[in-house]
């Protein structure tokens, strides 16, 4: 994929934000392309006070899910972990996977959030815009936002409600196991965002692109760790 710049990366609180609250003006909140073929999972692993980032996705064709291509990139960066900037840690490397890819996905599924975040930009949000493809936020915990009870079986929903406004959607992906947060990234909309996750969903919790994606940067981050000394 040819990426262009969209900005520069900042190193602080406040430039960050700012950064945040000019490309959130640019979010396009619609439904999801109707033939879908290439869903893509992305997701980021790093170990604990390390600053390398390690990215990776993963391409895969519906409606076999067999893998059509898989990226990484492992890149070092400057800002802080901060809730709500995450993305100005983690979207440098999945950006550089993205751009070694021979082609874009239909759609690109997130381990993170999209419009629920309390700038309204998650890490799905942020780097869709950046990739210019749609882009589906699906997080295991929730950031912002209210929701009623979900119902214990596959495929309840409850809207999540942030500021007076539906953000996302809480879905149970399996009988009797935790919910995971659904919310448009760009070029998406709510109820298109639940059905694709839904579909992809097809055994797990997750979705197979991001489960896989989960794998391959887990698989890349301990090919980075040195060994420790005395060991065999």
């Amino acid at each position: 994929m040819k990426l262009k710049p969209l900005h520069q990366w900042p190193t602080d609180y406040h430039a960050a934000v700012a950064v945040q609250h000019l490309l959130s003006k640019h979010i396009v909140i619609k439904p999801l392309p109707k033939n879908i073929t290439l869903v893509a999972g992305a997701d980021v692993s790093y170990d604990k006070g390390d600053d390398l980032m390690h990215g990776g996705v993963v391409v895969m064709q519906l409606p076999g899910f067999d893998v059509v291509e898989t990226q990484s990139a492992s890149i070092r960066v400057a800002f802080p972990y901060i809730p709500g900037l995450l993305s100005f840690r983690e979207a440098p490397a999945l950006l550089g996977a993205f751009q070694r890819l021979s082609r874009s996905p239909d759609v690109v599924i997130f381990d993170g959030q999209g419009t629920a975040h309390m700038r309204g930009i998650g890490l799905a949000s942020h780097v869709g815009i950046w990739l210019g493809v749609p882009a589906v936020g699906c997080a295991k915990s929730r950031l912002v936002g209210e929701h009623r009870e979900v119902g214990s079986s596959r495929g309840r929903r409850a809207a999540l409600r942030y500021r007076g406004r539906v953000v996302g959607s809480v879905v149970r992906t399996r009988d009797d196991v935790k919910p995971v947060y659904v919310s448009p990234g760009h070029l998406a909309d709510v109820c298109s965002s639940v059905r694709l996750v839904l579909r992809c969903a097809r055994k797990f919790r997750l979705p197979e692109p991001v489960r896989a994606a989960h794998a391959l940067v887990n698989r890349v981050r301990k090919a980075h760790q040195r060994p420790r000394h005395g060991s065999a």
